[in-house]
Parts: structure tokens; C-alpha cells; sequence
């Protein structure tokens, strides 16, 4: 009974200290916690799991302990299996693309709507809005816990072979794109030869001739030096962009005090405030010096006008239509509105 009463103490003076039951000897606490990345330092998305990590670390005084693997390499280098992988605890945590999670959570291709989002205040308006909050709830019922947003950027185009001005330079020309049918339907509509393949493959495949293009955020342009694989022409377009989920395996979080959820998930927003500045760091700036610095590179840098963009809009708007269904009208209809209201 003595004993009894002593544990039961120590349990009652855990939960006054903001610590639970869990953590007095943290024997549900793994020694190291498995972060998923496509991408790692010194990319804006590497450094969000750096930042994060780094947060944790301090914050929990070693409690949580997390290491970093880039290139999906816990699933393969097969980013559209990530999610899956983390809701079954292959995987502990991760900061995921809405992309590479939108086979397995439809509402989330709500991002990769062409030409839904104008302007960053246009991202923002939906992430830190109602519509994310929905998107987060419908993540937790999907099966994970969503704890913030980071962002991989609009995702703009690049070939080897000309300049993209109009619907019709694109014709014919192979693109690679991510596994999302969507992106496949997008740029179908545009008279181009989608292909997809991971980016693992499709750097020497960028590189050999075997894809003409691809399109993405331009850091991954001046990270990679991707000149050097044959892609000499730019189009800024800003047709999708691509918030990024900074979330927690389910069994991993409820393994855990509430005090140190509570410091994990305000470590991710902390972190992922940290990586959108970083994300946007010379695309934001009237001079764009981004973009300066890849017309250094010997690169021809075409900035669509209002009027051109909108051959593309057009272009692309029954595919629109169709992933507006699919995605859930509702959703789609308060992210228009909510992009209407925004600040710009």
C-alpha cells in the first residue's frame, strides 16, 4: 500500500509540473525519433527539419531527440508513399509536401489547383486561415497529427529547348511532373508530354535529354545549379504553389507529455515561419534577386505578363472544374472567397 501511495505521489506531481505520467522515467520515449524530408539543407525545406530539430532538441533539454532523413529515404525515395508510411510509424515525423500527400488526402490537390493562388498573400490567406484549420482537421482524421506550415514556394517552369511564353510553346515537350494525376491532367491541357518520375530520376533524366523540362521552386534552380542539366530557359508563372505540413506520427504524440507536445508543435510554428521567410528570400523583393541571379547563370528568365498568364489560366480551366469536384466544392469555394478577402 506504501508503494502504491509513493507511485501514485510521483505520478500526481508529474501531472502538477505539466509533465504526465509518460515522461517520469520517459519510458515510452524512443532514444531517436525518424524525420522524412524529400529535400534536406541547405534547401528552404531542409531547414525547416533543421530548425525544427534543432528547437526540440534545446526546448526538451534532449528529451526529444530527431534526426533528419532526406530523399524520402525511408520509403524509397517514393514521395507519394511518405504519408502512408508515417500513419503506419515507419516513419515518426515529417515536414511533407500537400503534394506528395494528396493520393492518400484528396482536399489537399486544393493547392495544386492551376492558378488558384495569384500572390503569396494569396498562401497565406488559406494556411493561416479557416480553409487550413479544415485542412488540419481533415490530416488528424486522415491519421496524423498536423502541428504547422512551412512552404516549398510557387513552383515555376523550366526546358532546355525555348522560351514559354504561350499554351502553344509547350506542345509536345516533355515535362517532368510529380505523381499526382493532377499535374498529369494540367499539363495535358497545355498540349505538353507530362512524365512522372521522382526527382531522384529525374535529374539524370533531365541531364541525358530524355525530359525536355520540369517545374519547381526556383531554389532548387540555384541549390542545384540546374543549368548545368540543360535547362536554359525560366518561365515565372506561379501556376501552383506548395505549403508544406510540418506533423507527428499519432502513437509517437500520444507517447508524449503534454508539456512536450505542447513545446514540439510551438516549435514547428516557430520553425515554420523561420523556413517560409527563408523559402521566400529574394522572390519577395521589387528587384527579385533570385531571379537575377539565374539570369547570371546564363539563363533567359521570362516573366509572364498579366495578360499572357492569362492564355494559361484559360487553358487549364477545365481541369479546374474537374479537381474542384473531386477535391470538395465546399473546400474550393471558401479558399476563392477567402483569396478574394486577402490583404495584399
Amino acid at each position: 500500500m506504501k508503494l502504491r501511495r509513493t507511485i501514485l505521489g510521483l505520478a500526481l506531481a508529474a501531472t502538477a509540473l505539466g509533465f504526465g505520467t509518460g515522461a517520469i522515467a520517459q519510458g515510452n520515449y524512443k532514444a531517436e525519433y525518424k524525420v522524412s524530408l524529400v529535400l534536406g539543407p541547405p534547401t528552404p525545406w531542409g531547414m525547416a527539419g533543421q530548425i525544427w530539430m534543432d528547437l526540440v532538441k534545446e526546448r526538451t533539454q534532449g528529451r526529444i531527440n530527431m534526426k533528419l532523413y532526406p530523399g524520402t529515404s525511408l520509403v524509397q525515395g517514393d514521395q507519394t508513399r511518405e504519408f502512408s508510411a508515417l500513419r503506419q510509424g515507419v516513419i515518426d515525423m515529417a515536414v511533407g509536401s500537400t503534394i506528395n500527400w494528396s493520393p492518400q488526402i484528396k482536399e489537399l490537390n486544393l493547392f495544386s489547383l492551376p492558378f488558384l493562388m495569384p500572390d503569396y498573400a494569396a498562401i497565406d490567406a488559406l494556411t493561416q486561415g479557416d480553409v487550413g484549420k479544415k485542412i488540419f482537421e481533415t490530416v488528424d482524421r486522415a491519421g496524423a497529427v498536423p502541428l504547422a506550415w512551412g512552404e516549398n514556394g510557387f513552383r515555376e517552369l523550366t526546358n532546355s529547348k525555348k522560351a514559354i511564353k504561350t499554351p502553344e510553346d509547350l506542345k509536345g515537350m516533355k515535362i517532368r511532373v510529380v505523381g499526382s494525376p493532377l499535374f498529369s491532367d494540367t499539363f495535358n491541357a497545355l498540349g505538353a508530354n507530362p512524365t512522372q518520375m521522382s526527382w531522384a530520376d529525374a535529374q539524370p533524366a533531365l541531364s541525358s535529354g530524355a525530359v525536355d523540362g520540369q517545374e519547381n521552386p526556383l531554389f532548387l534552380f540555384t541549390v542545384l545549379k540546374m543549368h548545368t542539366v540543360g535547362q536554359k530557359f525560366v518561365t515565372t508563372w506561379g501556376y501552383v504553389a506548395d505549403p508544406l505540413i510540418f506533423v507527428v506520427n499519432k502513437d509517437v504524440w500520444n507517447s508524449w507529455s503534454k508539456a512536450d507536445q505542447d513545446i514540439v508543435r510551438q516549435a514547428a510554428i516557430d520553425a515554420g515561419k523561420q523556413e517560409i521567410a527563408i523559402a521566400r528570400k529574394g522572390l519577395t523583393e521589387a528587384d527579385k534577386p533570385v531571379l537575377k541571379e539565374i539570369a547570371g547563370m546564363g539563363v533567359t528568365v521570362t516573366n509572364l505578363s498579366a495578360s499572357e498568364r492569362d492564355t494559361f489560366v484559360k487553358a487549364t480551366r477545365p481541369v479546374y472544374d474537374k479537381w474542384k469536384a473531386t477535391i470538395g466544392a465546399d473546400l474550393v469555394n471558401a479558399a476563392e472567397k477567402a483569396i478574394a478577402e486577402r490583404k495584399k
